[in-house]
């Protein structure tokens, strides 16, 4: 192989950038070929038998594999502080088989745990609280015994979180092993289920994804899991095999929510710290499929690839940071460059709008690196084919037309901005409710006072008898207004309009409603046929918007 034709040429520029990934595809591409067309005997299939004898003679004389029978009891018995909590769980939930129960650590002292220490306890938030997400493998075991023992450094409370991925026995049998272990530790547990049984990594991978921001959200806590610098070199191969852009390259070290304290670790540190603390861990019999992409790439592709060129890991580590921190800097040029704003809706999903004189003026080129940058922000992945639908709706898109994305989201353009959300937000917003005052609906606090000013937008008199409700606005309502003798019906959107009332606060401004009339836009317009009547009981209501900085 010439010297420079490898998967990572350090760039100095952009286009190096661009060139060691073009790199790096053709050459995961060449040795894939080579992996499937070579016949048997070929070194790439077959370690050498020096290899083959060292590695038996580093092999313990007994192995178990807990995905095939029962799992063996580490030596030791269960810390006496929480076998009652153990024992209550057990009467809770029956269990198949008891020889399974994990015994707590041994107390023994690896050389790698000062340094898995620092990094979890740096990961753990201060005072706060975190998930952890454990799936009752060995990195995952690892990161709930190291955090259990760190915890009090940074006061922060622990909440183990497991997913039942409803694939079958050893699915079920992992996250009960999962919540026994946890509660030895004495930390609560929750445990999700799929409703459905998946078929792909992909469906895994979001139903999981899914279950883990929901526990973290009711309780305000940041998500925390044992990815392993292993599990980056996957990521980045697999991403350059399906020619992913600068974005994708980046893998796990792009910029998230979600903590990684193990990133810079292998997997083999976090083994002998296992074993040295006596920790127990299952073996998913699913992670030998080779049905499975990243299974082919970690047992087949990835060693042979090693074989041939054994800096290759190390490469897509550095070329995976470099990704990151193109990330980073994209991010920071956006923040000064581009003026958005990031909101949620009724719902709590995130939306995006930037202003549409903020983008058009920018080349299509700019347009595919910033669209993608502006939709993360709203936890948006945009491949390709959605980046270039946002390009092009940003150059020819007119005002109230909208485009669907992948993934259930949205890009509309209102008056002055592009709107960025879900599907669901736009088709849930009729979430209609008495009026009973005092009462809160959405982002409005609705009261009742002894009188109002006419020319007050945010105040309404109106007779008693009504019966009101408040809902959101929706494409073709009209409100009645006086034109001259008569009566006119004109569209709600418009009026919004005529009060600079766009993006998302826009998409849920409420009305209310007397039977199929709409009587107010509160802080826009009353309606002229439900005015105040002489001799008739009156009510006045005033609205106020809780977010004005929104």
């Amino acid at each position: 192989m010439k010297k420079g034709t490898g998967p990572v040429a350090r760039p100095r520029n952009a286009a190096g950038l661009r060139a060691s990934m073009r790199s790096a595809r053709r050459f995961a591409l060449r040795m894939a070929v080579r992996l499937t067309s070579a016949p048997t005997g070929d070194p790439i299939h077959e370690p050498r038998l020096g290899d083959q004898k060292k590695r038996r003679e580093k092999e313990p004389k007994k192995r178990v594999q807990p995905d095939e029978r029962d799992i063996e009891c580490a030596k030791g018995q269960a810390h006496p502080q929480y076998s009652q909590r153990t024992m209550r769980f057990h009467e809770r939930l029956p269990l198949r088989c008891e020889k399974d129960r994990a015994a707590a650590p041994s107390g023994k002292v690896g050389k790698h745990e000062p340094v898995l220490a620092a990094l979890v306890s740096g990961a753990l938030p201060q005072r706060g609280t975190a998930v952890l997400a454990v799936s009752g493998g060995l990195d995952s075991m690892t990161l709930l015994d190291v955090a259990a023992t760190v915890r009090d450094r940074r006061k922060c409370a622990l909440t183990v979180a497991t997913f039942d991925h409803a694939s079958g026995a050893h699915s079920t049998r992992a996250a009960s092993f999962v919540a026994r272990v946890a509660l030895t530790y004495g930390l609560p547990v929750v445990v999700g289920r799929a409703r459905d049984p998946a078929r792909s990594e992909a469906a895994w991978r979001a139903a999981r994804w899914q279950f883990l921001r929901q526990v973290a959200h009711a309780s305000s806590a940041v998500i925390v899991t044992a990815h392993t610098r292993d599990d980056q070199v996957e990521t980045v191969l697999m991403r350059a095999m399906r020619d992913a852009g600068v974005r994708g390259l980046a893998g796990l070290r792009a910029q998230s929510e979600v903590r990684r304290p193990f990133i810079e670790v292998r997997r083999q540190q976090l083994k002998s710290y296992a074993k040295a603390r006596g920790l127990t861990w299952l073996e998913d019999p699913t992670n030998q499929q080779r049905e499975y992409l990243r299974n082919r790439v970690r047992h087949d592709l990835l060693p042979s690839l090693l074989n041939a060129r054994p800096t290759l890991a190390t490469e897509l580590i550095e070329l995976g940071d470099r990704a990151a921190a193109w990330r980073r800097e994209l991010a920071a040029l956006v923040d000064v460059s581009v003026r958005c704003e990031v909101g949620r809706d009724s719902s709590g999903a995130s939306m995006v709008d930037v202003r549409a004189a903020e983008l058009t003026d920018y080349s299509p080129e700019v347009l595919a690196i910033v669209w993608p940058e502006l939709a993360a922000r709203a936890g948006v992945t945009l491949d390709r084919r959605g980046t270039r639908r946002a390009v092009e709706f940003t150059r020819a898109g007119k005002v109230g037309n909208r485009i669907q994305l992948s993934g259930g989201w949205e890009l509309v353009r209102s008056r002055d901005r592009f709107e960025l959300r879900t599907l669901a937000s736009s088709e849930s917003l009729d979430n209609a409710r008495p009026l009973e005052t005092p009462m809160t609906w959405d982002r409005w606090a609705f009261a009742s006072i002894e009188a109002a000013p006419a020319s007050d937008p945010w105040r309404i008199t109106i007779p008693a008898d009504l019966t009101l409700l408040v809902r959101a606005w929706n494409p073709g309502d009209r409100l009645l207004i006086r034109h001259g003798d008569r009566l006119i019906a004109r569209k709600v959107k418009y009026f919004l309009s005529d009060a600079g009332i766009s993006g998302h606060i826009r998409a849920r401004w409420p009305v209310v409603v007397a039977g199929s009339e709409i009587v107010w836009i509160p802080g826009v317009r009353r309606s002229d046929a439900a005015a105040a009547r002489s001799g008739r009981p009156v009510v006045t209501y005033a609205c106020d918007y809780l977010d004005r900085r929104s």
